[in-house]
């Protein structure tokens, strides 16, 4: 008796680990980088999300691995793949689209979706949005942490030097005269404060928006970058610091500017939508969030962050990945995400959510980065994207802290980057 039991016995706890088996075989799994900008609480958020995917997909485990910053998220994706221990997935940089195609390493998702709902998916996103995300009439990237560049103004201070606090600047002439009289004399607190270090291209995508003036054209293979207007526009920056005296000369760093506003360092900064949810926990004083002032027009570069799926996954991984980004972009996660960390909803229907109408109704500082789409723009994005880049930037640079002109920098820079770019032209 005592035998068959143990044969019994041995028979069911066999079972019992096949099936575990057959089960583990038959999970997907998927290693997915992923960066943060602006700090924060971030990697808990993507952590949640990534959770919660899980749990109704328990077929498919994903290993969310925090990258650092874009440039390293897209140095780690990059070099997993060349060492043979790829990465199915990735968030990296919008404008690494054509770094990415050219190197082969990933796969436009109108190949790999399959069904009518997943390619009405595709459609589902905010139009601006995309335009970092396609080229060639296909789909490379799709929004996930997105921005745009936006005012943030301290109404205490505004109210302290005289200033209608639900006036902020709407013109670049504005800009200076409120940032005078938010200037004080003993250094304690400027007017306005740009960043200039991390991502200056980025800024000045927007200053030269606002002049009328873009970067480069719509196939990334040509810059703009010594055209009069583009050069007034550095000029115009440069003059806030050193002719206008509303701002520092030099640079300003942008991993310290949030602390700078939060202490009333700085009445003004221009930062990402996505330190919406620090600045409104952080601040000790009554702020606003504004819209960028115009001269020509208003304007500002979309920014963040896309997911893109490398081309060597296999199918199922691919399909798998289809899942994990639907999910992580649908409407209702959208918003969660929006409310939790200050980036946009990505899609319409992310702010027809009881979550975000609710929040907006409270927050209305929340829509601005999304009524701002009206007149955003691609932000900056070529073949060689980081060494034209890096031109930029470094020119930005010299000008500001005066070891060239605006001019004499923009014209070494867009020499440059032309023979960059002569090959893909």
């Amino acid at each position: 008796m005592f035998a068959k039991m143990k044969r019994l016995f041995l028979i069911t706890a066999a079972a019992v680990c096949l099936a575990a088996t057959q089960a583990a075989a038959a999970q997907t799994e998927l290693t997915m980088y992923y960066p943060v900008a602006v700090g924060g609480p971030l990697t808990k958020v993507v952590d949640g999300m990534v959770e919660d995917f899980m749990k109704e997909n328990p077929d498919i485990k994903v290993n969310a691995i925090y990258a650092g910053n874009y440039n390293d998220a897209r140095i780690k994706a990059l070099a997993a793949m060349k060492s043979g221990k790829p990465a199915q997935l990735s968030v990296m940089f919008s404008i690494d689209i054509y770094e990415l195609i050219n190197q082969d390493a990933i796969v436009a998702f109108d190949d790999v979706v399959e069904t009518d709902d997943e390619k009405k998916w595709l459609d589902s996103f905010y139009p601006t949005l995309m335009e970092n995300g396609k080229t060639d009439g296909k789909t490379w990237g799709i929004p996930f942490q997105r921005s745009t560049i936006v005012m943030y103004y301290n109404k205490d201070a505004f109210r302290a030097a005289g200033l209608d606090p639900e006036k902020p600047p709407a013109t670049w002439e504005e800009l200076v005269s409120m940032g005078k009289k938010l200037t004080k004399a003993d250094g304690s607190q400027w007017g306005a404060m740009i960043p200039s270090t991390g991502y200056p291209y980025w800024m000045f995508g927007a200053l030269t928006m606002q002049n009328g003036e873009v970067l480069m054209n719509d196939s990334g293979n040509t810059t703009y970058f010594d055209k009069p207007g583009v050069v007034e526009a550095l000029q115009f920056w440069k003059d806030l610091g050193s002719k206008h005296k509303i701002m520092p000369e030099g640079t300003i760093e942008w991993g310290t500017l949030r602390q700078n506003f939060l202490e009333g360092k700085t009445a003004m900064m221009w930062h990402s939508t996505g330190n919406l949810t620090a600045v409104k926990k952080g601040a000790k004083f009554d702020f606003g969030v504004a819209m960028l002032p115009a001269q020509k027009r208003r304007g500002t570069p979309t920014g963040g962050g896309n997911f893109y799926i490398f081309k060597n996954s296999t199918p199922e991984e691919k399909k798998a990945s289809v899942k994990l980004i639907r999910f992580m972009t649908s409407p209702e996660r959208s918003a969660e995400w929006s409310v939790k960390t200050g980036y946009m909803g990505v899609s319409p229907a992310a702010y027809e959510t009881s979550i975000l109408k609710d929040y907006v109704s409270g927050f209305p500082y929340a829509a601005v980065a999304r009524d701002q789409l009206e007149y955003a723009t691609a932000e900056l994005s070529t073949h060689q994207t980081g060494r034209v880049r890096k031109l930029l930037d470094d020119s930005i640079q010299s000008a500001l802290t005066g070891r060239s002109t605006p001019e004499e920098a923009l014209t070494n820079a867009q020499k440059q980057a032309a023979m960059l770019l002569k090959k893909y032209q």
